[in-house]
This record gives C-alpha cells, sequence and structure tokens, in this order.
C-alpha cells in the first residue's frame, strides 16, 4: 500500500466520520423540531431505526481506521499488539 494510498483512506475515514457525525446532529435538530410539530403523530420508530444506521456508518469507520492502522504497521514490520499510543 502507498503512502498516497493510505493518506488517501485515512482522510476519506475522517470525512465520513464527521460526515456521520453531522447527520446524527441534524437528524436530532429535525427530530425536535418534528416532534414538537406533530405531537403524537410523530413516527419516533422510523427516526430510531435511522439514528441506528447512523451509528452503524460511526462504527464502520472505526473498524476501518483499526484495520488499515493494522495494515500499515504490518506492512512497516511492526505488530499492532505490540505498538502503544501515547
Amino acid at each position: 500500500m502507498t503512502d498516497a494510498a493510505i493518506s488517501s483512506a485515512r482522510k476519506a475515514l475522517a470525512r465520513l466520520g464527521r460526515a456521520a457525525e453531522k447527520t446524527r446532529r441534524e437528524l436530532d435538530a429535525l427530530e425536535g423540531a418534528l416532534h414538537r410539530a406533530e405531537g403524537d403523530d410523530f413516527p419516533r420508530a422510523r427516526y430510531e431505526e435511522l439514528r441506528t444506521l447512523i451509528e452503524r456508518i460511526g462504527e464502520f469507520t472505526e473498524e476501518e481506521g483499526a484495520r488499515l492502522q493494522e495494515k500499515v504497521l504490518h506492512a512497516g514490520g511492526l505488530e499492532p499488539a505490540r505498538v502503544r499510543r501515547s
């Protein structure tokens, strides 16, 4: 894996993570506005389903980030379990 590919992948993962977080915040804002306007007619279950999907996107970015880090460390001759973050 080239340095350019690694850099591009890290940047894309960061953008995806930020987009998921922004989507969650916007969903919260929409839910708040519509819930006040609609009251009991508000489809709470649909919003919870969507929130779960957004959380899965966040989990996916974390998992892919860890997987990428393991590949980079392995390619550099290091074992991921032996590397500590400070």
